[in-house]
């Protein structure tokens, strides 16, 4: 049987609900993992899911501020929170999927965003953001175990093609050179796979993400590339289709991230 697993930042779950019950009747992922859902687990609205068909669901969440989780039509299994940092923040969950008779492990994460000053010395949110993707890389290999596909918000834009500007972005928090360069030594350090750019060339725009603050993103296309989907190298084979929702960013009261939905044999 085939899967496909999408991943969004939702920008709250619950102000955003009916745009997620549009994106499920319409596009029907097997497995949906949201980041920045934005409310305690006992205020998730777990019976809009289940009404949808997604029965299965795990969450990591928080009140007010971050939050991850994962919904399904296929049961979950082995469900995983980890802290990073030594902060319980909600910023991970993982958990196995049943395809082709093995249990998949999908991981979820929302990397901080690391505010707007790049400098670790002065600004705290930024030092947060490099000692997560840090740690991240120091259990890299812990994590890509096969049979694992690596989702979420990942805050950063690797690629110079990742950014509309690659000049005018380089002293911009989610594009400097000290988080591009740790991003790639953890996905180094994991073995994975970037398998949105293995169906979109690498000299080739790609984004996830427009500012609210763009008074017409669609025009100036000011966009960046922080979401991701990362595997294991056994399962790129099985990969088949990844899409971009770029239209999602238009849909009403939108969050300022689109959905990305990979699909596997």
């Amino acid at each position: 049987m085939p899967l496909s697993v999408a991943t969004w930042n939702i920008n709250s779950v619950r102000l955003r609900i009916d745009l997620v019950r549009h994106f499920l009747a319409r596009y029907r992922p097997h497995v949906l993992c949201l980041q920045e859902t934005k409310c305690v687990d006992d205020s998730f609205p777990a019976k809009a899911f289940r009404q949808a068909g997604y029965r299965h669901i795990a969450i990591h969440g928080q009140k007010g501020y971050h939050g991850v989780a994962i919904v399904s039509r296929r049961p979950l299994g082995a469900v995983d929170r980890r802290k990073f940092c030594g902060i319980d923040d909600a910023r991970h969950i993982a958990a196995t999927v049943e395809h082709r008779g093995r249990p998949l492990t999908v991981q979820n994460f929302y990397v901080p965003a690391g505010g707007d000053e790049p400098d670790p010395k002065i600004n705290p949110k930024f030092a947060h953001k490099l000692s997560f993707v840090k740690e991240m890389r120091r259990v890299a290999a812990e994590l890509a175990q096969p049979g694992t596909i690596l989702v979420g918000d990942l805050n950063i834009a690797p690629l110079e093609t990742d950014v509309w500007s690659h000049k005018q972005l380089l002293r911009v928090v989610s594009h400097t050179p000290v988080e591009t360069e740790s991003l790639e030594k953890m996905r180094a350090a994991g073995g994975w796979v970037d398998l949105m750019r293995h169906f979109v060339p690498p000299e080739q725009k790609l984004f996830t993400w427009w500012s609210y603050r763009s008074p017409d993103w669609t025009k100036n296309d000011r966009g960046r590339r922080l979401d991701h989907i990362w595997v294991t190298p056994d399962l790129v084979s099985e990969a088949k289709a990844m899409t971009v929702l770029r239209d999602a960013r238009a849909w009403e009261r939108p969050s300022d991230h689109v959905p990305v939905i990979a699909s596997f044999a």
